[in-house]
């Protein structure tokens, strides 16, 4: 309306002049292309720490040094390592026999230490705290006399890991049906235990259902799901609301990263798991104004960056990281890389920040 009177002084504006002065001021601005760079995201204090394990063990020991499964589920970070040296190996008996070989970040049972032993191979234990954790728990509730119910996906790594710890009393569980079909000794003797990664929502039912068959079950003095599989969570649900698409990057392997996605789903926001920037499909951003973009607790920063800067090129100029909890986690490292590092030359091995 400024516009229209400040002409209509200046030039004597009439009533023919008027309507197009009125229909070229007032139109309707165009959306605003965003993104908004949730934080936290990426790299969790496990995953950093495990990174770091073999990062150090290659510059001190040489290549090559093995590892047992993937060290962290994410294709970059394996294929990274790979090109150092790392060999990864699915089991150990790929390991020659008196070779070094680094237990991933997910875990390993007693079987699988037992088996070490027995081929004199030089261990790394690269295992997550969090997930030793839960281990603990498990022998514990064992050594009690429990039923454990272990609430997981049975074919995750972390999972037959703690299993293994007292595979004679632990079920897995895995969906509520699974839940009504447990059989147990003594439902008064029954305690539960739960992955990691699992997204709170789903565990909550599960523990839920758990309680619900058997009223007296026993759980873990703190819940077991991770600081960093919460804190995602939390991002995604306090972000996703204000957004039309959620991006999160990590590997399909990923446990974390997919919660993240189902998370993101569960609230009525488009979202999709992504590799890399290359596996954004241009059709999913029809319509979009706003893409909030996320990374699983094994996603490098580094694909992060390229996500968003396809995202610019595409015309989402602003880009704007949302912090909705700090997170200043951190885990020491192995006496084995601890002694490593005190051995060797100074400046010449580092562990990342």
């Amino acid at each position: 309306m400024f516009l229209l009177c400040e002409r209509g002084i200046l030039g004597d504006v009439t009533a023919s002049t008027a309507e197009p002065i009125l229909q070229e001021t007032f139109d309707v601005p165009t959306p605003t292309k965003r993104v908004l760079l949730l934080k936290p995201r990426g790299f969790c204090a496990g995953v950093v720490r495990a990174i770091d394990i073999v990062q150090i063990a290659l510059e001190t020991f040489g290549a090559p040094i093995y590892v047992r499964k993937e060290i962290v589920h994410n294709s970059y970070v394996v294929n990274d390592l790979a090109k150092k040296g790392a060999i990864f190996v699915n089991e150990l008996e790929e390991v020659p026999e008196g070779e070094r070989v680094i237990y991933s970040a997910h875990g390993v049972s007693p079987a699988v230490r037992q088996r070490a032993r027995e081929r004199g191979l030089k261990v790394i234990d690269a295992t997550c705290p969090l997930v030793t954790k839960v281990h603990v728990e498990a022998i514990k509730f064992a050594k009690q006399g429990y039923s454990l119910v272990l609430v997981g996906h049975r074919d995750h790594e972390e999972v037959e890991g703690t299993q293994g710890e007292a595979p004679a009393v632990t079920q897995v569980v895995s969906t509520p049906e699974e839940v009504d079909a447990l059989v147990v000794p003594d439902p008064n003797k029954v305690a539960y235990l739960t992955q990691t990664t699992l997204s709170l929502d789903e565990a909550r039912s599960m523990i839920e259902a758990l309680k619900a068959k058997f009223p007296n079950i026993t759980g873990p003095h703190a819940q077991d799901i991770c600081y960093a599989t919460e804190n995602r969570q939390v991002a995604v649900k306090n972000v996703a609301h204000g957004a039309d698409l959620v991006l999160v990057v990590g590997s399909r392997n990923s446990s974390n990263s997919n919660r993240l996605v189902e998370v993101s789903k569960n609230l009525d926001t488009s979202s999709y798991l992504i590799d890399s920037a290359e596996a954004i499909q241009p059709e999913w951003l029809d319509g979009v104004n706003t893409v909030a973009v996320t990374a699983g607790a094994s996603a490098p920063e580094i694909l992060v960056k390229d996500v968003v800067e396809y995202l610019q090129s595409k015309g989402y100029g602003d880009v704007d990281e949302v912090e909705v909890m700090p997170e200043n986690v951190r885990f020491g490292l192995p006496p084995e890389i601890v002694q490593a590092i005190a051995s060797a030359p100074k400046s010449s091995v580092q562990p990342s920040a």
